[in-house]
């Protein structure tokens, strides 16, 4: 019997089970959906990041369940390094998609972030990963981490002082034609 499916004598197993692993995709759905989005920049790629961490979860990992939500998480990154290859210099086309109400304008600015720029930055400042953690995923030195984040970091204040002026000026039009 594997230690996935070993029930202790008081009826309650430490692993995380299949159902868990379904039961944290289901209700985390939003939130994986956008690390994948995030991490690819593009929505299909993201789902096929989401429909790869499932189906790797459940396959009975012996995962303690109180690290269940991370491992999913983990799978999702892992399954987007592997398609994104950000590292190794495939560049992906940054978001090109239609700018719409519904797209958050700090969310954009991280979609337009270079391959390694975007995953360094979701990795290490949104997910929490440490420079050490992240290296050893993307397979580059923790150098390389520590530049791509500051880049990213640059970028993400330009775009966010953009955004502001943006939204000043709508306030200001919006002002004008009130009066």
């Amino acid at each position: 019997m594997s230690q996935a499916t070993q029930v202790p004598l008081n009826g309650f197993s430490a692993y995380a089970t299949s159902d868990d692993f379904c039961r944290i995709f289901s209700d985390d759905m939003d939130s994986l959906y956008l690390l994948g989005l995030l991490l690819t920049a593009d929505a299909g790629k993201a789902e096929q990041c989401f429909v790869a961490g499932i189906g790797e979860s459940v396959e009975g990992n012996a995962i303690f369940r109180e690290w269940a939500r991370s491992w999913a998480r983990r799978t999702i990154i892992q399954h987007a390094i592997r398609m994104i290859e950000p590292v190794q210099g495939k560049r992906t086309i940054a978001y090109a998609g239609p700018v719409t109400p519904g797209i958050e304008p700090r969310l954009l600015a991280i979609l337009k972030l270079s391959a390694l720029e975007r995953f360094v930055f979701v990795m290490s400042v949104l997910e929490g990963y440490s420079n050490q953690d992240c290296s050893i995923l993307l397979g580059c030195s923790r150098q390389t981490v520590v530049r791509e984040r500051a880049r990213a970091l640059e970028h993400l204040a330009s775009a966010s002082e953009i955004v502001a002026v943006q939204e000043e000026g709508l306030q200001s039009n919006y002002a004008v034609a009130s009066n």
